[in-house]
């Protein structure tokens, strides 16, 4: 498939999977005319990495990755990565929840205009 399927199906940008490519962690085919053509496996492929990019991975880390994932081996240090990678998401979950809740209580008190601190908000 080009680029632009690719895309499509996907659900991300054709500038992404460039970006993807000059990172190494995506690859494709030329054709003769120089166009890129990627196999079905890339779509499955391109949303394991937009799931990694959005779990805070950045693009060094999902590199170091990918070729556990690719062969379906786990290493020590593959495994202490993600480990290392899993607490830091479990930190933004427990410091987003705390904000969540400070959150509702100044909801709270905006809900209700009778409350002295409502003018200060």
């Amino acid at each position: 498939m080009r680029i632009g399927e690719l895309a499509g199906t996907a659900g991300v940008s054709v500038r992404a999977l460039r970006y993807y490519e000059e990172q190494g962690l995506l690859t494709s085919e030329r054709t003769g005319s120089g166009q890129r053509t990627y196999p079905p496996v890339a779509v499955d492929r391109v949303q394991l990495i937009q799931q990694l990019y959005a779990a805070g991975l950045t693009s060094r880390t999902i590199l170091e990755l990918l070729p556990c994932v690719d062969k379906g081996v786990s290493t020590p240090e593959s495994r202490a990565r993600l480990a290392a990678e899993r607490e830091r998401i479990d930190q933004q979950i427990t410091g987003l929840l705390a904000t969540r809740d400070r959150l509702d209580a100044v909801i709270a008190v905006a809900d209700d205009p009778t409350h002295p601190s409502c003018t200060r908000i």
